[in-house]
């Protein structure tokens, strides 16, 4: 291939891409971000003292807020608040056992609880100072709170408020209380309800995460200073991206899973995207450039992929606002945060700091690694280089293996079960779970999740009476109670307790005859709204919902970024082959989480130990976000092969030059993000679990088997018709293209009015 390393001669020949100067308005935004250094290093620090000041005075607090507009379940919950008000607080379960064998009612053992009862009754617990406080504990030793076989117990503890994160502090309170107290005569306590809700756990993982990627960057850049740049700008912009977070928080509801996300992403793309643009610096630098030129020459070609990639990203998120579900919306919003302070960061700070830094980026050689030659020459004898000239080689049968391979392990997705998996499903070390499973021994597995049916009478003063008799003796049903009425008798509730868990598939068929049969049934004739709602219940409505407006949502995502790509690669080929590997990357991901969470294989390496349904909402947010990262190694391998052909290469020869070029960046990339995300497989949650798994599955089968492998051998395949684009749609797209014009070039920049540079350049 050495025949194609010349330099110009006024022949035509190829140039390389450190003879190539870009041109337009990116470009000589670049190279201002590099001329001037210190001016930008002093806005970015004045932006942040801004943000500072406002998270401090408009920000807010996180708030678990789940609505699905116009659904029974929200209907329900509406008539609950408004009807029932004394039902407002949130609910503690306190969860007494005797050890196995023994029974709790004991004159001790009743003594110690009766004692614990009492002391959360007294002021000491009582609301005050605006501060949420217990205002009545039940009787755990009634006819329906004692178990038939005598050996656990259980009372509410209603709370004067909803329960936040800002009041933890007084459950846990309650909690180091009553163990104190009962624990001593042989009592095993345990609590679950709306307010025992743990905070997600935040810390460990993203220090792993970042450990596994600053070895990965050791190895690819051999120099413990240009290692340390990306991990310096992911913890800049993952703490840009927690300001802006609260910030939003003082102006909506914002769920407490967020910032997992943000940090999972944040980390992730603020190393991958540094990494790229970092990688493209040095090869520049080593290829004879003065600092100041390189810096911007790697921002206007590889900060213009970077860019490109984030426009993915903003497009797939903004695309869950379609469900109308807005903490589905919110949640996909707050994980875009991190990209996008990622990328205002690394095309103007990060340039900044690479112009400064110049050569020293080299400073502090790895011991025991070979420095390794960034130029183009030496790129051509690399492991990296070797794969591309043997997939290109072979890359009918590659093609073809690799395309079955993917598409039946994808198939595994069709075993998907969404629903809601309960507090059975988390793990052990959680009292949550253990007062769970107290509780469905005690009580049948069905107590841990009532079906509340909520009667709004509108006339039809018999209807709650109906509704209690066609649920009588209905299958699966273990018991119901008697209608509950509000103070003016308009609003009833009937609670159904199931037979089987809340997240188990017999307990949806029985909202089904719930809904389908008992409920028509009782408001025939009559003017009554009936609504069933519960657990299950209302995870089965957002899977309406989701399904509903699937169609929309993957229209407007897929449609849309193959227009941002056919104009960015001005080929209709590579922008469907995105969208189309992508969405097999994507069910590759789903397949391997269906497996393992929901079948039960290789479960134990998760910390779970009880399968369960994936979470309803799980599959669109984490769509919306493979989407947009997926697509970022499509970006950032293709620009190059784009690159390399518009300057002349055969596709074959653009392939295998595009993979030698950026194929060890997108390999290190992938193993950094997967690895972060993977990180979030050993929180105790179990949604971290099925994001992080999921994630790191979907992105390392994207970027290491079909980007650098299926894609380059279909491209192959295709040869020059991989860059067919018919000539109408050529005509109608804007002039804006993935690769940086250049001297010469006739693409324009980001904006048509670009000129060229001064030759300030050299």
């Amino acid at each position: 291939m050495s025949e194609h390393l010349e330099t110009p001669n006024g022949n035509g020949a190829r140039l390389a891409a450190h003879e190539r100067m870009s041109t337009g308005a990116l470009a000589r935004w670049m190279w201002a971000c590099a001329s001037h250094p210190w001016r930008v290093a002093l806005a970015w620090l004045g932006i942040i003292v801004v943000l500072v000041v406002l998270v401090a005075t408009v920000g807010g607090g996180l708030k678990d807020v789940f609505e699905i507009p116009g659904s029974d379940t929200q209907k329900a919950t509406d008539l609950i608040e408004s009807q029932f008000t004394s039902e407002q607080g949130s609910v503690l379960n306190l969860v007494f056992a005797a050890p196995e064998g023994q029974r709790l009612d004991t004159p001790e053992r009743k003594a110690a609880i009766a004692q614990a009862v009492a002391k959360l009754k007294s002021p000491a617990f009582a609301p005050k100072d605006g501060n949420a406080g217990i205002e009545s504990v039940g009787n755990p030793f009634s006819e329906n709170t004692f178990s038939d076989n005598g050996r656990i117990a259980y009372a509410e503890a209603q709370f004067s408020e909803t329960i936040e994160s800002a009041d933890r502090s007084q459950v846990v309170a309650v909690q180091d209380e009553v163990r104190k107290i009962v624990e001593p005569a042989g009592v095993i306590v345990e609590f679950n309800g709306d307010a025992e809700f743990p905070p997600i756990e935040q810390g460990t993982q993203e220090l792993l995460g970042l450990l596994a990627a600053l070895i990965v960057l050791l190895v690819v850049f051999r120099t413990i200073v240009a290692a340390a740049i990306p991990i310096g700008l992911a913890i800049v912009a993952v703490g840009t991206a927690f300001i802006l977070l609260f910030i939003l928080a003082g102006l909506t509801d914002i769920n407490t899973v967020t910032p997992l996300l943000v940090s999972m992403i944040g980390i992730g793309v603020g190393i991958d995207y540094s990494l790229f643009i970092v990688t493209r610096f040095r090869q520049f630098l080593h290829e004879g450039l003065s600092p100041v030129a390189a810096a911007a020459e790697a921002g206007a070609s590889a900060g213009r992929a970077v860019i490109f990639a984030g426009l993915t990203v903003a497009i797939s998120v903004t695309g869950l606002a379609f469900f109308g579900l807005d903490f589905v919306t919110k949640l996909g919003i707050g994980s875009a945060l991190g990209v996008l302070t990622t990328v205002l960061i690394a095309n103007s700070l990060l340039i900044a700091v690479l112009a400064k830094l110049g050569h020293k980026v080299d400073r502090l050689k790895v011991p025991f690694l070979r420095p390794i030659d960034d130029s183009e020459a030496a790129r051509h004898n690399t492991l990296i280089a070797r794969w591309g000239r043997w997939v290109t080689a072979h890359h009918k049968p590659v093609f073809v293996v690799l395309l079955v391979a993917g598409i039946v392990l994808a198939g595994t997705s069709a075993l998907v079960r969404l629903g809601a998996s309960d507090q059975g499903t988390q793990p052990t070390n959680q009292t949550a779970r253990r007062a769970y499973d107290l509780l469905a021994e005690g009580f049948g597995p069905g107590f841990n999740g009532p079906i509340p049916i909520v009667v709004d009478v509108n006339g039809g003063s018999q209807v709650p009476q109906r509704v209690y008799d066609g649920v009588r003796g209905l299958k699966g049903v273990a018991s119901v109670a008697e209608p509950q009425f509000n103070d003016k008798k308009t609003v009833a509730i009937v609670f159904v307790t199931p037979n089987s868990a809340p997240q188990d598939e017999a307990t949806g068929q029985l909202v089904d005859r719930l809904r389908n049969d008992v409920v028509p049934r009782a408001t025939e004739g009559t003017n009554a709204a009936v609504y069933v709602s519960g657990l299950n219940a209302a995870f089965k409505d957002i899977a309406d919902r989701i399904m509903q407006r699937l169609p929309i949502f993957l229209l407007y995502v897929i449609g849309v970024t193959f227009l941002v790509l056919a104009m960015a690669f001005r080929s209709i080929v590579i922008s469907l082959t995105a969208a189309i590997t992508t969405i097999l990357s994507a069910f590759v991901g789903f397949g391997v989480l269906t497996l393992v969470i929901q079948e039960g294989h290789l479960m134990n390496l998760t910390g779970l130990d009880q399968t369960g349904p994936i979470e309803t909402f799980v599959p669109p947010i984490a769509f919306a976000i493979l989407f947009g990262l997926s697509m970022d190694y499509m970006v950032f391998l293709t620009s190059r092969i784009r690159e390399e052909h518009v300057h002349g290469l055969p596709t074959k020869e653009a392939v295998e030059h595009g993979i030698a070029a950026i194929g060890r960046v997108v390999v290190a990339a992938a193993i950094i993000m997967g690895t972060v995300f993977a990180a979030f497989i050993l929180t105790p949650d179990r949604i971290s679990k099925e994001f992080g798994l999921l994630l790191a599955v979907a992105i390392l089968t994207d970027a290491l088997v079909v980007k650098m492998t299926l894609v380059p051998a279909f491209l192959t395949l295709m040869g020059e018709k991989a860059w067919y684009i018919p000539g109408w749609l050529d005509r109608l797209l804007p002039n804006i293209t993935i690769e940086p014009p250049h001297d010469g070039d006739g693409r324009v920049g980001l904006e048509p009015t670009g000129t060229p540079e001064p030759a300030a350049r050299s």
